[in-house]
């Protein structure tokens, strides 16, 4: 198949420009295989020289004839990181044909561009794909994702076996087989995005910081007519949590940031309304509830993240004081 779609492949740095060269590094041969393809890496105002490392490495491997790096003015977050690279490459005269969205902690395997690309080209209905993800272990990690739920937030409340079990439809996590398919959202660590849809319901939403913003986009996409695919041939390997340390593999869960509950809330007011947030949030807090004591009972360690409860509460739909005009306002992090 000829390469018939052009790709800029953007990188959003925040604090990790080691990774950022390792996952260019890893990137080269698929660029220099693919001539429709350059990369855009974003420095999300680290301040901690990373955007002068990076520079440097850039010049110094030879990659400029196909990298570049632009400098955030503020940490503004996922959302505001990747339409910084992208609002002007959909100005050029020949803006490209989609958008890689590609974490700085990842290594692209051999082919994982190319993969993406033959298949939009061969599914032009299909505006988002996102491909399979391997652990820092290297063993796969078969996963995608439907739209949370009223539902979806009672399994995770509960976190109970059986429940589990009967409520396994309605899940976040849905496990995947090793062929494509259509679902709903697809892991921003690997996600590549037609241009269509960028035109068609406009750039991310920056009012998310970081978390639920791919969910968002690919919701709005979906409403829009576009359909997901999970394409696990298609395969990165993901160092999860190195910028936030909130997905990292540790011993302990840690608390949560709010950014996180507040991107939570955003998504379920935005797209189902204040009552719908206000029902899942009741559900969640019941469940949540119900599944702590039951493992007190049992004698069971609590898995879920320090002042989970507590946090929840604070940043939820139901304080009312958050809400503005019916949208979530979600506060700046730097």
């Amino acid at each position: 198949m000829t390469h018939s779609l052009s790709v800029l492949v953007v990188i959003v740095n925040y604090r990790t420009p080691a990774l950022v060269v390792e996952c260019l590094r890893s990137l080269e041969p698929e660029v220099l295989g693919y001539p429709g393809a350059r990369v855009t890496v974003v420095d999300n105002d680290s301040r901690d020289g990373s955007s002068d490392l990076i520079a440097e490495a850039i010049e110094s491997e030879g990659w400029s004839c196909w990298a570049n790096i632009l400098a955030s003015p503020i940490n503004g977050g996922f959302s505001y990181g990747n339409n910084f690279a992208i609002k002007p490459a959909l100005a050029e005269e020949n803006a490209p044909n989609c958008f890689w969205l590609l974490n700085p902690d990842t290594l692209v395997r051999q082919g994982a561009l190319k993969t993406l690309t033959d298949f939009l080209c061969a599914n032009p209905k299909i505006g988002i794909c996102g491909g399979g993800i391997d652990g820092e272990d290297g063993e796969p990690w078969p996963f995608s994702f439907r739209f949370p739920s009223i539902v979806s937030e009672l399994e995770r409340g509960l976190n109970f076996g059986p429940a589990t079990r009967l409520l396994r439809p309605w899940m976040v996590r849905r496990e995947m087989s090793n062929i494509p398919e259509r679902v709903d959202w697809v892991c921003g660590a690997s996600m590549m995005v037609r241009r269509e849809v960028f035109e068609s319901i406009g750039m991310m939403d920056e009012e998310y910081f970081l978390y639920f913003e791919e969910t968002d986009f690919c919701i709005q996409a979906q409403r829009a007519g576009f359909q997901c695919w999970y394409v696990p041939q298609s395969r990165v390997l993901h160092f999860a949590g190195q910028s936030t340390g909130v997905t990292a593999k540790t011993d302990r869960p840690k608390r949560l940031p709010a950014y996180w509950f507040d991107s939570r809330r955003r998504y379920f007011v935005k797209n189902h309304g204040r009552t719908y947030a206000i029902l899942a949030d009741l559900v969640l807090m019941v469940a949540y509830t119900l599944g702590h004591f039951r493992r007190l009972l049992q004698g069971k360690a609590d898995s879920e993240p320090p002042h989970y409860l507590g946090d929840f509460f604070k940043h939820s739909a139901l304080q009312q004081s958050r809400i503005q005009g019916g949208v979530v306002a979600v506060n700046s992090k730097n």
